[in-house]
């Protein structure tokens, strides 16, 4: 479905302070107006649109007129610095920039790059709707949105799918497919965006909202208690998270957690990282049995799920494949691996379900050896008996000591629920005798002060619940880590202190 197919005044997005509603039919004719607009500047199927902004109702406006005139979205990331901001701009061949005039120097310097097919949200952007039409044209063919991978292991890469056949109107994209009766989508959601929209995960999901009739509840940022209070207040069925907004809400004083009602969720949704087997069982014990992983990437090249009874029987699982593509463990030479060894996790398709923009270099390194429609994003983990995918973590991430493989995530895992942990990240740092040591970096508590006392009661807590050759030899101390907004850990960024 699309907007125009509900009822006009139903609340399509709003935000979570409550000073902002975008109804639908607000949303359809503003649409409908920035898609005459774009083709009165020349774009046709195909083309490309650049959007920097932050977490604004009016994405929505941009993701479907773009969605319903056959284009190319491209969100980029509002907190790279002016340089990589305008790489992404000119990477994906932008013939048009929506720019947020919030976000003052950042927009400034990039709308720099297309002075006349600029448009900027609060000014030129509200000045060419209202001279556009809102008619819907007789075909409005389906686009897609190109976005660009986080970044965390090197330069971000644009992920350019296939445009869909179909028009807009009566042909479902794959992500309502998928997603719409797996969580129950419809026009009763309630659905809380506490993540980024230029992240994949927060925007296709608000789109998939829309596209059902549910209202979209948006948060300028994450902020743990605010997203209670934003639960309570709107009475939230649904909501999507990653493992560290639930780290820091399980790390909320237990009287402050009681404050609010939580009554309402009936689906929270959890993906971009694996989730500790423990942060994932307490919440569980806070909210019930609601929570439902899934475990994707940006490349949408598979996907597997699992739901919160199953999980149960199978914990620390991401699910079984099936719907769009099954799950294959490779190793260093591409041959598939028995039940319950590690290697690299590949999806099986009939074809190749994406490229890299502009890099084939990339997109080969994507491919398996043998089967090149088969694709991997870097993953590894291994399979059990029953088809239930475990991930161990990043391949790129992988710490090689004396020649034995050390998989940082379970360390970090064991540490991150520490009462004198806020943060962690477990790396491999440069050692003469084994090549690499496991070392973690911590961001202390509010209140525990750093030093060797601390270091030597984090040491030996590890050593107690893992083996010694996987817990740190040493821990350093740091005001905050590399992380994205979206939570994920930057440790590329990390690594290049100690190795450089």
């Amino acid at each position: 479905m699309y907007p125009g197919a509900y009822d006009p005044a139903r609340p399509a997005v709003v935000t979570a302070d409550g000073g902002r509603t975008l109804t639908y039919g607000q949303l359809e004719e503003r649409s409908l107006r920035l898609a005459d607009h774009l083709r009165s500047m020349g774009l046709s199927r195909g083309d490309h649109v650049a959007l920097l902004c932050d977490n604004d109702p009016r994405v929505l406006e941009v993701y479907w007129a773009t969605l319903r005139s056959g284009l190319y979205l491209t969100a980029v990331n509002h907190h790279l610095t002016a340089d990589e901001a305008a790489y992404i701009v000119r990477d994906c061949g932008a013939s048009a920039l929506i720019v947020s005039e919030r976000l003052g120097e950042l927009a400034s310097h990039v709308g720099a790059l297309m002075p006349d097919a600029t448009l900027r949200l609060d000014s030129s952007y509200e000045t060419a709707l209202a001279a556009a039409s809102p008619e819907p044209p007789a075909h409005q063919p389906r686009g897609a949105d190109m976005l660009y991978s986080s970044g965390t292991t090197g330069r971000p890469k644009g992920i350019e799918p296939a445009l869909p056949d179909g028009d807009v109107r009566e042909v479902p994209s794959t992500f309502q497919l998928l997603f719409q009766p797996m969580y129950g989508f419809d026009e009763h959601t309630v659905y809380l965006c506490p993540a980024p929209l230029y992240h994949a995960a927060p925007l296709r999901f608000c789109f998939v909202v829309t596209a059902t009739g549910g209202t979209v509840v948006l948060m300028d940022s994450f902020d743990a208690q605010g997203a209670l209070v934003a639960i309570e207040r709107h009475r939230v069925t649904h909501s999507q998270w990653v493992p560290t907004m639930f780290v820091r809400m399980l790390k909320l004083p237990s009287d402050v957690r009681e404050l609010y009602d939580v009554s309402s969720l009936k689906v929270a949704i959890h993906a971009a990282a694996p989730c500790p087997v423990e942060v994932k069982r307490r919440m569980m014990e806070w909210w019930g049995p609601v929570l439902y992983e899934y475990y994707a990437a940006t490349e949408a090249n598979g996907i597997t799920f699992i739901g919160p009874e199953e999980w149960l029987r199978k914990p620390g699982s991401v699910g079984r494949g099936g719907l769009l593509g099954v799950p294959r463990i490779c190793g260093e030479d591409g041959k598939v691996l028995p039940v319950g060894e590690t290697g690299t996790v590949y999806f099986e398709r009939d074809e190749l379900p994406f490229r890299y923009h502009n890099d084939d270099a990339r997109t080969r390194e994507a491919q398996h050896p043998e089967h090149p429609e088969w694709t991997t994003t870097g993953d590894i983990g291994h399979l059990d008996e029953d088809g239930y995918l475990f991930l161990t973590d990043r391949r790129a991430f992988t710490i090689i000591s004396g020649g034995v493989n050390i998989y940082p995530q379970e360390t970090e895992d064991c540490l991150t629920l520490h009462p004198k942990v806020a943060d962690v990240a477990v790396i491999g740092v440069p050692d003469a005798e084994m090549g690499e040591a496991v070392k973690a970096v911590v961001q202390p508590a509010p209140g525990t002060p750093p030093g060797p006392e601390l270091e030597r009661e984090l040491l030996d807590f590890t050593r107690e619940r893992i083996a010694r050759y996987k817990a740190p030899r040493s821990v350093d101390f740091t005001d905050a880590l590399p992380r994205t907004p979206t939570g994920k850990l930057a440790k590329s960024a990390l690594r290049k202190v100690y190795w450089s």
